[in-house]
């Protein structure tokens, strides 16, 4: 795209250098990424400010230079701009040509739950024949293709999301799903996009390390529904005690849709749930006000997934579904068939059961060990817990989801999850200030996390039950000085050799 074009959808201060010929080839905010014909954008972040490589972008071939103030040594057109994330949003629209206008973007946030609801949803999009694409913590994926590519966040940053969103117009999708993080609502990297509907799943702790306090953090997730135009949906679990704030936000003239299990008031319910191994079975109760007037607003489910918390986020994707029109028999038949999410509540092995997740919040542990514990059948089988706190995280919850996994679990097994540049130990050690009593024969600690996986044949039996938590779906183990390779599933396959049978790959 001329460069021209593009400036007249900036609000800038001032342009020095300037050359209107030029042809911009794509917008970055990495240096290293660069290459000759882009325009580099200086992000300031919480750790490095982008001014501090803007002339590495220059040396790299940057033809424009987006900042905040004047750079020395840099013959670059340099755009200074007041706030260089708002210009990256609107550089970045522009430049796609406003991908989101023309999509209905579906977005979901919350502490749990996001990803699941995004896929479920997907699925029933996909299987109704309207071409859908998903961005989230797994990747991105378009319509066209049955893959994930990988992003270096669960929601990008603006000039990435704005790409991924041309392609899956390009693919022809109508629809996107996507996971609206805390962070990436506060940071506005999803600023410019009109979205259609915004679903809030539960609001629970976690990323009290950016956020400091829960009310910033319900702020940060709140803007996600205070921007929502009139005539859009906002999808609201009602049994949370954050409800009725979410709500208090919303507009006038959006449309609000509530769905539960305990609030007799939502729109949306579960009644009747029944519990086993794979799979949960409920009947639906929706609403007639939602519905098409010769529409039976009762039905029958019976849904391939595990445990209380999957009773919620099938519901928030089916309260999704119904406020874009589609009909509960459809629905019935689309979602019976959604196959569980990789890592979430994922059973690898059968003999012991052995379920991975990827729960690393304090409720997030807490809904699993529920969920894992209702499946035991009498009092001899031991649930089994393994799992452990990231480094450089809120540390307040480790203590916390210690007590948790003392109350709820039969043994646990304390080990290293993703430490960053923290000591694992140390780590483990606010882990263990959670624990009540240190009974050697319930509690056991190995920092290393593949020889504390080995360890679970030593101390569990063939009819227990073993929760492997923190990891889900990661392929890796982020070190102090490296990533490594490193996924929960794969280890365990090498414990238990009959999982190669029902790992997904």
């Amino acid at each position: 795209m001329e460069l021209k074009k593009l400036l007249n959808k900036i609000n800038y201060i001032e342009i020095r250098n300037l050359n209107t010929n030029l042809t911009i080839n794509g917008i970055l905010i990495d240096s290293n990424k660069v290459r000759p014909g882009d325009i580099f954008v200086c992000i300031r972040g919480n750790n490095q400010d982008g001014h501090n490589f803007a002339y590495d972008a220059y040396k790299k071939g940057a033809n424009v230079i987006i900042c905040d103030h004047y750079l020395e040594n840099i013959k670059s057109v340099q755009v200074v701009v007041k706030d260089t994330q708002q210009a990256l949003i609107e550089v970045s629209n522009a430049f796609y040509n406003y991908p989101s206008q023309q999509l209905k973007v579906l977005g979901v946030t919350g502490t749990n739950g996001k990803t699941t609801v995004s896929h479920i949803l997907e699925y029933i999009l996909e299987q109704n024949g309207e071409k859908c694409g998903l961005i989230g913590t797994l990747g991105y994926k378009t319509n066209f293709e049955d893959c994930y590519h990988p992003t270096d966040n669960t929601t990008p940053q603006a000039n990435e999301l704005q790409s991924i969103l041309n392609q899956i117009r390009l693919y022809g999708s109508k629809y996107c799903v996507f996971e609206a993080s805390s962070h990436s609502i506060e940071q506005n990297r999803i600023g410019g996009i009109d979205i259609e509907l915004a679903m809030f799943t539960n609001l629970t702790q976690d990323h009290l390390d950016y956020h400091i306090t829960m009310h910033n953090y319900f702020e940060s997730k709140a803007k996600l529904f205070k921007n929502l135009k009139k005539g859009k949906y906002a999808v609201i679990n009602a049994d949370d005690k954050y409800a009725k704030d979410f709500i208090s936000v919303i507009q006038e003239g959006v449309n609000i849709i509530t769905y539960g299990i305990e609030n007799e008031k939502a729109k949306i319910k579960a009644c009747d749930i029944e519990f086993y191994d794979d799979y949960i079975e409920y009947k639906l109760k929706v609403d007639k006000s939602l519905l098409k007037n010769d529409e039976n607003n009762e039905i029958d489910l019976k849904i391939k997934l595990s445990g209380l918390f999957n009773v919620y986020n099938s519901l928030c994707a089916i309260s999704g579904a119904i406020s874009l029109g589609i009909d509960l028999i459809t629905i019935k038949e689309r979602i019976e068939k959604v196959s569980p999410v990789r890592g979430r509540f994922e059973i690898v092995n059968t003999n012991p059961l052995v379920i991975v997740d990827y729960a690393h919040t304090p409720d997030g542990l807490k809904n699993v060990l529920k969920a894992a514990k209702a499946l035991k059948k009498d009092e001899k089988q031991k649930l089994i817990c393994l799992f452990g706190c990231g480094g450089d995280r809120d540390a307040t919850k480790r203590p916390k989801m210690g007590k948790i996994a003392d109350e709820l679990a039969d043994i646990v097994v304390i080990t290293s999850d993703n430490p960053r540049s923290e000591n694992p130990d140390v780590i483990i050690s606010d882990i263990l200030t959670g624990i009540k009593t240190m009974d050697n024969k319930r509690i056991f600690v190995e920092s290393d996390r593949k020889q504390a996986i080995e360890f679970i044949p030593k101390i569990s039996k063939i009819d227990d039950i073993v929760v492997i938590a923190g990891k889900g779906h990661e392929t890796y183990q982020i070190l102090k000085d490296k990533t490594i390779h490193f996924d929960d599933r794969e280890i365990a396959q090498n414990v238990f050799p009959k999982m190669s049978l029902f790992i997904k790959k």
